[in-house]
C-alpha cells in the first residue's frame, strides 16, 4: 500500500524519518512528500503549488494511496481527496482537521519578509509539546522551514461532494477522540460534519507522534 506522508508547517519530508522504516518493514511503500515552500527553497510558493504537488503523488501512485496529513497538512490531505476522491483509498489526519472551502489555510502567527517562521515553543506549550524532550525541541526547532504566506494565507477551495465518500481515520494525539467527537458533532469541523466513513483512533503524545512515538504511528497508520 502507498502511504503518502505530508507533514505540518514548517516542516519537510524528513520529518517522517523515523516513520518510514517500520512502515516498510510492515510491507507498505511511505512517500514522504516535500512541499513547495517547505524544504524546496522556493521562498514563493503557493498554496495551489503545495496542492498540485500532492495530487501528482496521488497521481503517480500505481494503486489507490492513502493520504495522511499532519496538523494543518489535513487540509491539504483533504484537498487531496476533494481533487481526486476516486484515486484516494483513505485519508488520515494527524493532529488536525481540514479547514473549510474559503477559509486562509493556515494564517495563524505573524509573518516577516513574506513568510510565517516558526513562532518557538511558547504557542505549543502543555499537551502539545509535554512529550518532547530538550533535544527533540531543539531538532524541530532548528529544522523549521519559514512558510511562504502565499501558502499561508492562500484560501481552500472545496468542489466535489464526492469527497464525503472518502474514509477518514482520526488520530488524536494531545486530545483525545472524545473531543474530536464533540468539535465535529458541536458544528466546529463542518466538513467532517459531512463525512460518511469517520473512525478515531487516540495514540498517547502531543502534537508531533512522528517525532515522538513513531514507531506506534507507523503502526497506527496500517491497523
Amino acid at each position: 500500500m502507498d502511504i503518502l506522508l505530508i507533514a505540518g508547517l514548517w516542516l519537510d519530508g524528513s520529518a517522517w524519518n523515523d516513520v518510514v522504516p517500520t512502515l516498510e518493514a510492515l510491507g507498505h511503500r511511505p512517500v514522504p512528500l516535500t512541499l513547495p515552500g517547505q524544504g524546496d527553497g522556493s521562498a514563493s510558493a503557493t498554496l495551489d503549488d503545495q496542492v498540485a504537488a500532492v495530487l501528482a503523488a496521488v497521481d503517480a501512485a500505481p494503486e489507490k494511496p492513502v493520504v495522511v496529513g499532519h496538523s494543518a497538512a489535513c487540509t491539504l490531505a483533504w484537498l487531496a481527496a476533494d481533487a481526486r476522491p476516486e484515486k484516494v483509498a483513505e485519508v488520515v489526519l494527524i493532529g488536525g482537521f481540514p479547514g473549510a472551502d474559503g477559509e486562509p489555510y493556515a494564517d495563524l502567527f505573524e509573518a516577516k519578509d513574506g513568510v510565517m517562521p516558526f513562532p518557538g515553543w511558547g504557542p505549543f506549550e502543555g499537551p502539545d509539546s509535554a512529550d518532547l524532550d530538550e533535544e527533540a525541541r531543539r531538532s524541530i526547532a532548528a529544522a523549521a522551514i519559514p512558510v511562504p504566506v502565499g501558502v499561508t494565507k492562500g484560501l481552500v477551495r472545496l468542489v466535489d461532494e464526492r469527497r464525503f465518500d472518502v474514509p477518514v481515520v482520526i488520530v488524536c494525539p494531545e486530545f483525545t477522540p472524545a473531543q474530536a467527537q464533540e468539535w465535529i458533532g458541536a458544528g466546529d469541523v463542518p466538513e467532517l460534519a459531512k463525512a460518511k466513513h469517520v473512525d478515531f483512533v487516540d495514540i498517547d503524545s502531543g502534537h508531533w507522534p512522528m517525532v515522538s512515538k513513531p514507531t506506534e504511528l507507523a503502526r497506527l497508520l496500517v491497523s
